[in-house]
């Protein structure tokens, strides 16, 4: 026989008192901390208790009895759904403390490093529409909220039709393209407006979404593998170029890629192109493709060009940046131009030193200093990147970089720094996992006099500066908000040798 679980409690008039991980809030009750989202320090709530562990819960806000002095009204319709900006219900100054103190906490209790008195954080320049670009999702289910669900359960009920087996059965046929919600991988919150990049991107979006079901193509069923319509990704820049991607999955099972455009499935997707390409003539590089694969990503498919080129540029300074489809370039493209600033003033260049920039992406870093340094080497996983970044050094008339393509631990050994010189500068900007035991080694043996840290994830950064300290001592740290309304925060340290 199975034992009936336990109902988890309500409690009644909780008061929140903190900023936690992950956007999410805290308080503390019967000796468990409670971890509870959409909320902020100083609201009274009623709180249902959703999952209960031995030193923690979660919880979820069933009614404000009364609502904190620190709190700012949510300007988008999809707030506490899609869950893409946690914060904003918190005012931005507010958001820009807890940031400062949460790199404070990861550096201290996890780095257990000597540290200096921090900078104060950079807040971004924009708040609103920083974005340079947007991933969207595509399924033939939408999700539904709770609100919606119980909508819908009425709406059959008093049409006197059956109640459908699975929830949001009745809605099987409203495709959505929209952001992927947690803990429902294939279904997808259809947005009607997103606050994070040029209202044109939802202009975009939305008669993509709209010529699709009035022409009847199908959307992607992620279970099933099955549909036409899988993505669309959107990429605009400060030069005031457009790129749309298209993800597509052809109903076909011809090799040749000429066929698989010439069936039926591959019509209707070059019919949708050519209406975009007709109704937004800002688009500058109109690309498309057909994955076959499990996953929406792109870096192993072959792009194809509908119109324009198969590029944008973006402007930063007096640099042209190339970014291509698969290139990685800072998302909120003000905000980059004042972290690289602080990464240059860090490594301190007069002219003379030898720098390697780790994890290059397109050479964004690499070439914004290479004007200041005698030789750059840039170094990056994605070799479609390298490839843009030895462009980016022609286009901008940079003769003092070189650039390779591979695993970092697998590039970066000691043989190499043997054959290029030992760098007087290290700069490193790794992805949020932070830098591989080889790589911290290998730049413990190569010792250069500064090593400047970039970093989205502190907590790693955090781990990597404790491998560091033996050689190295944390001389400056600059918290950067490059994500206004989300609990992501960059960082970056300035470590001098010893």
């Amino acid at each position: 026989m199975t034992r009936k679980k336990k109902a988890l409690p309500l409690i009644e008039g909780a008061v929140i008192e903190a900023v936690a991980a992950e956007g999410k809030c805290l308080f503390h009750w019967n000796d468990l901390v409670v971890f509870v989202p959409y909320c902020v320090p100083g609201d009274v709530c009623d709180i249902q208790i959703r999952r209960k562990k031995h030193s923690f819960a979660e919880g979820e806000v069933v009614r404000f009895v009364e609502y904190s002095k620190v709190r700012a009204l949510p300007f988008c319709q999809h707030f506490g759904v899609c869950g893409g900006c946690k914060w904003q219900n918190l005012p931005y100054d507010e958001q820009l403390k807890f940031k400062q103190q949460q790199v404070f906490d990861q550096l201290h209790r996890i780095g257990k490093v000597e540290l200096p008195e921090f900078r104060p954080i950079l807040g971004s320049v924009k708040t609103q529409e920083y974005r340079n670009k947007l991933d969207f999702g595509c399924a033939n289910k939408r999700y539904l909220t709770k609100e919606q669900f119980e909508s819908e359960e009425q709406k059959m009920k008093s049409e006197g039709l059956p109640e459908p087996s699975t929830p949001g059965a009745s809605l099987k046929d409203h495709p959505a393209i929209g952001f992927h919600i947690t803990g429902a991988f294939d279904k997808i919150l259809p947005i009607e407006k997103c606050w994070l990049m040029d209202d044109l991107h939802n202009q975009i979006r939305n008669e993509v979404r709209d010529y699709s079901i009035s022409h009847g193509l199908t959307f992607f069923d992620l279970r099933a593998q099955v549909g036409l319509l899988r993505d669309v990704i959107i990429r605009n820049s400060a030069s005031g170029e457009w790129m749309v991607i298209v993800q597509f999955h052809l109903d076909t099972q011809s090799d040749s890629p000429v066929n698989r455009w010439e069936s039926n499935d591959g019509r209707q997707a070059l019919d949708l192109l050519q209406h975009l390409a007709d109704t937004f003539p800002q688009i500058t590089s109109l690309l498309y493709l057909d994955n076959q694969k499990c996953n929406d990503t792109i870096g192993d498919q072959e792009i194809l060009v509908f119109k324009g080129q198969d590029h944008i540029y973006e402007i930063m300074e007096d640099l042209r940046f190339k970014v291509g489809p698969k290139s990685f370039y800072q998302t909120n493209t003000e905000q980059a131009y004042h972290l690289y600033c602080v990464a240059r003033e860090f490594a301190q260049l007069s002219g003379n030193e030898l720098v390697y920039d780790l994890y290059t992406g397109t050479g964004t870093i690499a070439n914004f200093v290479a004007r200041k340094a005698r030789k750059v080497i840039g170094i990056e996983y994605v070799p479609e990147a390298i490839e843009d970044a030895k462009i980016n050094s022609e286009l901008n008339n940079i003769g003092n970089t070189l650039f390779y393509a591979g695993d970092m631990k697998d590039i970066l050994t000691d043989d190499f720094i043997a054959q290029h010189g030992k760098p007087d500068v290290i700069i490193t900007d790794p992805p949020r996992a932070g830098m591989h035991p080889d790589v911290v080694k290998t730049i413990l043996n190569a010792s250069p006099q500064r090593i400047v840290y970039v970093s989205c994830n502190p907590a790693t950064q955090a781990r990597d500066l404790h491998d560091l300290d033996g050689q190295y001592k944390v001389a400056e740290v600059q918290p950067v908000d490059m994500f206004p309304h989300t609990p992501h925060v960059e960082n970056v340290v300035l470590l001098l040798k010893r």
